[in-house]
């Protein structure tokens, strides 16, 4: 018997040694399949955010004549942006710089993406990581399919400033104006939240999806640009009929769907963040859809499907700084909250004042960028991440935070746009002629006609 016991104990002796072996044993980093196949399909989902679906929503709410020049920007937004993203806008971003800089901009270490290669993983994460050789944390992804994922982001925000001169920009001034903003106050905004190195992330901004990278800054772009490019010329303090309000709604209906690669993507993990992100992306849009609805049904007597659609989106920007920090009852008040804001901007605000936003980039983009933001400072709550909450939940430091970062991004942008725009019409004219807006954009800058007649 006692032969028997020792030999139980020799082995479970030998199980032990074994264990603590293994465990102690350095663990090779790998890429994890399932987080990999959803971050593609996510970077997937943005880029139909910007074609077709914002070319269809911004395109149908533009008159027949200049249809076809909205799409050509948003196509053309994603070629060069894509083009200069590789070159030198993912490096700026989110490399390293020396010195001073380093809290302000990347560096160029990985210009031409030199030094990542197809079986790098990605070093940036949100919850899952793992340890590299060199002790330091990665993710589970490669990197090239991080820098694909925020090469999106890079390209829909330009693209989102196009409602704002929509039917009146010349399209060489509008290129050499995207490309510039996109280098100088894209780049370093993305940097100063979402990279390491950035001052912002180091204050403990939290900007999930882009509220303050993407919307904030495009919406203050879009109203200087509107100002500075001056009214449409038969502009008369209203919004000119939309021109196709069918493509208006696929439109929506495609950001919508398109959306939850943007917030639930933004985890980079298919995990309990990524349902949470996509859970609350969709509360928050439909909150704010029926909210509209309800609003023009008091102040029109009946709801309109346009006004439907652009509270949808307006509750798509509102949620996407938050969609990683709030659960459903702050998404239902976000919800609602942005579409009583932006009602009050878009049918009152914006006719007082005079100024021509032409697609309510401004009203929507950038106002509900910034109710999103100072928000998520009030209901974050660590029910969904623990390490983050809000004023609600007794941290009002972080609301000061989230007001410094909306602010920085306000001034930044800004001023930063207002001098490349003086630059850009210092080297070709940003505005249409007079003759070329009246004909339409499509023929004239174009050569083409979006619909043929019979007659």
């Amino acid at each position: 018997m006692k032969k028997y016991i020792y030999t139980l104990l020799v082995l479970l002796a030998a199980s032990v040694t074994q264990l603590e072996a293994q465990t102690n044993a350095a663990v090779t980093p790998v890429i994890n399949s399932g987080d990999t196949a959803w971050m593609i399909m996510a970077t997937a989902l943005v880029l139909f955010m910007s074609i077709p679906a914002l070319a269809l929503f911004y395109g149908g709410l533009v008159r027949r004549k200049n249809v076809l020049n909205v799409f050509m920007q948003c196509l053309i937004i994603v070629a060069v942006i894509s083009i200069e993203w590789v070159i030198c806008g993912y490096s700026l971003s989110f490399g390293s710089s020396n010195g001073f800089l380093a809290p302000f901009i990347g560096g160029f270490d990985w210009a031409f993406l030199r030094n990542i290669h197809a079986s790098d993983l990605s070093p940036y994460f949100i919850s899952h990581s793992q340890v590299a050789a060199d002790g330091s944390s990665i993710g589970t992804i490669p990197h090239l399919v991080f820098v694909m994922y925020q090469c999106m982001f890079a390209v829909i925000t330009p693209a989102l400033i196009i409602g704002a001169f929509a039917e009146r920009i010349n399209f060489k001034g509008f290129l050499i104006f995207t490309l510039l903003w996109s280098l100088l106050v894209y780049n370093p905004v993305a940097h100063w939240v979402w990279s390491a190195d950035g001052w912002l992330f180091k204050l403990g901004a939290l900007d999930f999806a882009g509220g303050t990278v993407v919307h904030v800054n495009a919406g203050i772009a879009a109203i200087v640009t509107a100002i500075m490019l001056g009214k449409r010329r038969d502009y008369e303090g209203h919004a000119l009929p939309p021109h196709n309000i069918t493509y208006v709604v696929m439109g929506a209906a495609m950001l919508w769907v398109g959306w939850f690669g943007f917030n639930a993507g933004s985890g980079l993990a298919a995990d309990g963040l990524a349902a949470n992100a996509f859970m609350v992306t969709h509360i928050a849009a439909a909150a704010a859809a029926l909210t509209w609805a309800v609003l023009d049904w008091f102040n029109d007597k009946r709801p309109t499907i346009v006004g439907t659609s652009t509270g949808a989106v307006a509750g798509l920007v509102a949620i996407t700084p938050a969609a990683g920090f709030v659960g459903v009852g702050g998404a239902l008040a976000i919800g609602v909250v942005v579409s009583l804001v932006c009602f009050v901007m878009v049918a009152r605000v914006k006719p007082k004042l005079g100024y021509d936003d032409s697609l309510d980039a401004f009203g929507v983009h950038g106002i509900g960028g910034m109710i999103g933001a100072i928000m998520t400072g009030l209901l974050a709550t660590p029910v969904v991440q623990q390490a983050y909450s809000g004023a609600f939940y007794g941290n009002w430091h972080q609301l000061w935070v989230q007001l410094i970062a909306v602010g920085a991004t306000i001034i930044y942008s800004g001023l930063g746009t207002f001098i490349i725009f003086k630059v850009t019409g210092s080297i070709i004219a940003v505005r249409a002629n007079d003759k070329h807006e009246a004909i339409g954009l499509d023929e004239t800058q174009h050569g083409e006609t979006a619909y043929t007649s019979f007659e």
